[in-house]
Parts: structure tokens; sequence; C-alpha cells
């Protein structure tokens, strides 16, 4: 069972920003140097890139496709029209508009403002 999924970030406030703006609850135990959101039984943290490519004792510089997604699931298509129009209107870039799938479900990518999908 996965714990933490901790996202690098450039810019920790204007990512604490966009995740909380898209509904994430922060938790108490964040502070300047770590933010912290609950999201049931995992736990998303946003830690400074850099850092967070130190700690892994890897190089920072990362591009392209990660091999990476996080997923949020909701009721029916509108919600999730809805859901993407926020995500343009507070700075996400939206990769693949929302559209039904082969699979039977309504799903859509968009990136955060460093990039994950």
């Amino acid at each position: 069972m996965v714990s933490i999924l901790t996202l690098g970030v450039k810019d920790l406030q204007k990512s604490c920003h966009f995740y909380e703006s898209l509904g994430f609850q922060r938790s108490m135990r964040s502070d300047e140097g770590i933010v912290w959101f609950i999201t049931g039984g995992t736990v998303l943290a946003l830690y400074p890139w850099d850092a967070l490519a130190d700690d892994a004792m890897l190089h920072p510089e990362g591009s392209g496709f990660r091999g990476v997604t996080m997923a949020i699931n909701l009721k029916d298509e509108r919600e999730v029209d809805r859901f993407i129009e926020k995500v343009r209107k507070i700075g996400g870039k939206v990769i693949k508009e929302p559209q039904k799938v082969f699979w039977g479900g309504y799903s859509s990518y968009f990136q955060d403002p460093d990039g994950h999908l």
C-alpha cells in the first residue's frame, strides 16, 4: 500500500495554491518546507524539486514523460468537464481534452505547474 506520494515542485507556494484550488485539503502538519494534503488513505506531499532529487541522489534535470500519473475519479462526464475548466482557470495545462475512452470511461489528462500528469 502506498502511504505517501511526493511530487517535486519548483515553486512550493504556487503548487500548493494549485492543489488547494482543485479542492485538496492541506494538512496542519505542513510548514514552509513541505506541504501535505490529506487524500484518504494516502498522503500527497509537495516538496522542493531540487531537494527531492538530492534526497534520491539523482540529478534534478528531468524532462519528458516520467511514467507516472495521478488519477482523480469523478462521478460523471459533466463533473469531469467542470473540473477540467477549473484546471484551465488556475493555470493547469490540459494535455488530453475530456473524451470517451475505449475502456468505457470518460478521461482527460492535465499537467500541474511542474508538469506532473
